[in-house]
């Protein structure tokens, strides 16, 4: 592999060579960590983080409410905004900016800077980074079907690097306290991005079909067509419910607790496995199956057994003998979880969405698809507060239903593709010979 600054030729992936193809996989996956990671970091460093900037719950909920109200806005103009700039444009300037920013944030400033900087965030995240994240993996995979167990293999490292970075970060804490801790961690990360955004800047080719120049100019109206594709809304649909019950799938541990009486050892170690390890081995898992069969019929077996365990933990009597038979079912879940969600984008390349409108898809995709944050844990804290142990079993029920109406969409989309998607072109079947 060698440094392609200043090239003008344009290449597809068969031209580069198999480790460049690994390293710029490598690259977007790790990254798709670290840029989100400053922004999420309340997630897992909820008390740290009050602490380290001096604020309250609220003030903090606000942090959070900037950058996904910016996060909301910008999905669509992203799409349209990757398919017409280079990706490897867009993915250094998107690691640069938030590296900057990430600097400032970790020094902790006041609260009205901070808002600043969610929202700030939300611009370098989304609106310029959040389109690389899936074009550059087709743009590098061997066709449209290598694209599913390249976005696998994707969200297998990504779910490596999550798990690597989370444990320095509390190495950190734990060294240097809150204040300094949380600095640290942050300066850490911006550090990871710098690095990142000056190797995107050297290493990212300039792709044959990137923004659409090689049939004529890239237009707006030709990213508008993505509007038009039935297949792309019915991915989306697939995409909310099956991110609406993998995220959902947390609230195995509290009941596991409160409900099975269970050690906070198992609830802390089926929890991890579920959250971080089970998604090395998940993701590539789907990718490679997905491969040789298709997404969507991965989605659908997945999906099944998701039901199965949701029904199951909803229908088990709560009792302690039961703990450890949930724990392992909880594990389960997150295996089939992830491995839905890992694939589930990979949908659009069954349906043959072409690479000059890909990027707006993947708006639409990201505006639907990750709705459900925006209500699902007000809903279900609603039920538990007012319900305690008996709103669990409902809240399981419900994501069964959500798995089923998931199952339901990728049978939509598979008898879609076989019915109404003309076969490869030649300049398809091209890529991969």
């Amino acid at each position: 592999m060698r440094p392609v600054f200043g090239r003008s030729v344009e290449v597809r992936a068969p031209a580069l060579t198999g480790f460049h193809r690994w390293f710029l996989l490598i690259l977007v996956s790790i990254g798709s960590v670290t840029i989100y990671t400053p922004a999420y970091l309340k997630y897992t460093y909820y008390t740290q983080l009050l602490t380290a900037l001096h604020i309250n719950n609220e003030q903090l909920g606000l942090l959070m409410s900037a950058y996904a109200i910016t996060a909301t806005i910008t999905y669509i103009p992203c799409g349209f905004l990757a398919d017409r700039l280079r990706m490897r444009t867009l993915s250094t300037v998107g690691f640069l900016a938030t590296a900057a920013l990430t600097f400032w944030y970790a020094t902790l400033p006041s609260f009205g800077w901070c808002i600043f900087i969610m929202i700030a965030m939300g611009v370098s995240t989304i609106l310029i980074w959040w389109g690389v994240r899936y074009k550059l993996v087709r743009l590098i995979s061997l066709g449209e079907r290598d694209y599913a167990r390249s976005i696998g293999i994707s969200y297998g490292f990504y779910g490596a690097a999550g798990l690597g970075t989370g444990l320095v970060i509390l190495w950190l804490l734990s060294a240097f306290g809150n204040n300094a801790g949380v600095s640290a961690g942050l300066d850490l990360l911006a550090s990871l991005l710098l690095v990142m955004g000056v190797l995107s800047w050297l290493f990212i080719p300039r792709f044959v079909n990137e923004t659409g120049t090689s049939e004529g100019a890239f237009g707006f109206k030709e990213s508008l067509q993505a509007l038009r594709r039935p297949a792309v809304y019915i991915t989306a649909v697939c995409m909310f419910f099956v991110y609406f019950y993998y995220t959902c799938a947390s609230y195995t541990s509290p009941y596991l607790t409160t409900g099975f009486a269970a050690s906070l050892v198992l609830v802390s170690v089926s929890g991890n496995i579920r959250t971080y390890g089970v998604t090395i081995v998940s993701a590539p898992a789907f990718g490679w199956l997905a491969k040789r069969w298709t997404p969507s019929t991965m989605i659908i077996a997945g999906s099944a057994i998701a039901i199965a365990c949701f029904v199951a933990i909803a229908v088990f009597p709560q009792a302690a003998g039961l703990a450890l038979l949930v724990g392992v079912l909880t594990i389960v879940l997150g295996f089939v979880a992830n491995g839905c969600f890992g694939v589930v984008s990979a949908q659009l390349t069954e349906a043959r969405v072409p690479i000059g409108m890909f990027g707006a898809a993947t708006g639409i995709l990201s505006v639907v698809g990750f709705l459900p944050d925006s209500f699902s844990s007000t809903w279900f804290g609603a039920l538990i507060d007012a319900h305690g142990n008996n709103a669990y079993p409902t809240i399981f029920w419900i994501l069964a239903g959500s798995a089923a109406i998931a199952v339901a969409s990728a049978v939509t989309l598979h008898w879609y593709v076989r019915r109404r998607v003309p076969a490869a072109t030649a300049d398809e079947l091209a890529q991969v010979a």
